[in-house]
């Protein structure tokens, strides 16, 4: 897992390499404000290779923080990249890894039948409750992420992991109510508690993709106040003491997809009681959160000439329009890192150049949206 000291230490190897805020604090101590992600890519032998040689370029770059999940690549993506990081050069406690669990991962490879291998492989071996499934393959009940986290650990060949994601909580609120999310949720949290007291996992959260950008109430909005509440209810149940564990939260965020920031859709009556609305941005910063970016280049649409609106677009600094759309993410106040896979190397050298790039202040930020 990753340790202060480490982390820290990463940091000071690159002196004044990078740019103002490059490192920001993540975890235990501070880490790079661009991840390497690994959802993209077909689950082969091939793309297996040219990732993992695509981490460890970045992880003797300046970059420390890897995410991934155990549906990713069909459960491949977690095996590369901990053999990524077995192999790498840079110590375990100098590097951030992240993952995730909800969804039903394949093993290596898409099956034929996915309904089929579910029922195989997760519900006749008790692994998962019928019940318990949105989607036919998504389920977040303690027992199932339990397993899954254990999966996980396995896959990746570590004792622990630094951040655990319950992946898409909104996924449920196809076949159950809000409240009955929140329940399941705060279920989750107390494995996770446990988890973390018993040491193999630093910090939890919850990566979404739509609950926290749509407006409140909307089909799959989720409340980031009562999630927070609820993983507070859990590390209280679970000791030692009154703290707990939920330090992060993963969500959309680029030039096309800013709701996080100019949405006004949580509430946040232990901050502002009586206060109207404001952004998840601002929440997770008033509640001490860290935030990571997902698609933070758009999965790629916004690398291309001409894909950031020119008046954004001017006010970024970047070589590269995929530089510029980077750093716009990681410039939104309260984003502590933003994520960008690639398996290319010359994608990979351009992604860590951006941080040699200032990011904009809050002011500058604020003033894109005026």
């Amino acid at each position: 897992m990753a340790t202060r000291e480490a982390l820290w230490g990463y940091r000071d190897e690159f002196g004044d390499a990078f740019g103002r805020t490059y490192f920001r604090r993540f975890g235990p101590g501070v880490a790079s404000s661009i991840g390497i992600g690994t959802y993209l890519g077909d689950p082969t032998a091939a793309v297996d290779d040219a990732a993992r040689k695509a981490i460890a370029l970045a992880l003797r770059s300046g970059v420390n923080h890897v995410d991934t999940a155990a549906n990713y690549r069909c459960g491949r993506a977690e095996r590369v990249v901990g053999e990524a990081v077995r192999a790498s050069p840079i110590d375990r406690d100098a590097i951030v890894v992240a993952t995730k669990g909800g969804f039903l991962p394949f093993d290596g490879e898409r099956p034929d039948d996915p309904s089929a291998y579910v029922r195989e492989r997760f519900v006749e071996p008790g692994i998962v409750d019928p019940a318990d499934l949105a989607n036919g393959a998504h389920d977040i009940a303690p027992d199932y992420l339990e397993w899954s986290l254990d999966r996980s650990l396995d896959r990746l060949g570590t004792d622990s992991v630094d951040y655990y994601y319950v992946h898409n909580p909104e996924t449920q609120l196809s076949v159950r109510s809000r409240d009955e999310v929140y329940d399941a949720l705060e279920a989750a949290f107390r494995v996770l508690e446990r988890r973390r007291v018993a040491g193999d996992v630093g910090g939890y959260g919850v990566a979404t993709w739509r609950a926290f950008r749509v407006a409140e109430g909307e089909g799959p909005y989720l409340s980031l106040a009562e999630i927070h509440a609820r993983a507070e209810a859990a590390g209280e149940a679970v000791g030692p003491d009154d703290d707990h564990g939920f330090e992060a939260i993963q969500l959309p965020f680029n030039v096309a997809m800013a709701d996080a920031f100019t949405r006004a859709n949580q509430r946040a009556p232990a901050i502002s009681p009586d206060g109207p609305p404001i952004s998840t941005l601002e929440f997770a910063h008033e509640a001490g959160l860290s935030v990571v970016t997902s698609a933070s280049i758009g999965q790629g649409d916004l690398a291309a000439e001409g894909a950031i609106p020119a008046d954004v677009d001017a006010t970024l600094a970047g070589d590269t329009a995929a530089q510029r759309a980077l750093n716009f993410a990681r410039s939104a106040p309260g984003v502590t890192s933003s994520l960008v896979g690639s398996t290319d190397p010359a994608h990979v050298r351009e992604n860590v150049a951006a941080g040699t790039f200032d990011p904009l202040g809050a002011s500058a930020f604020d003033a894109v949206f005026e």
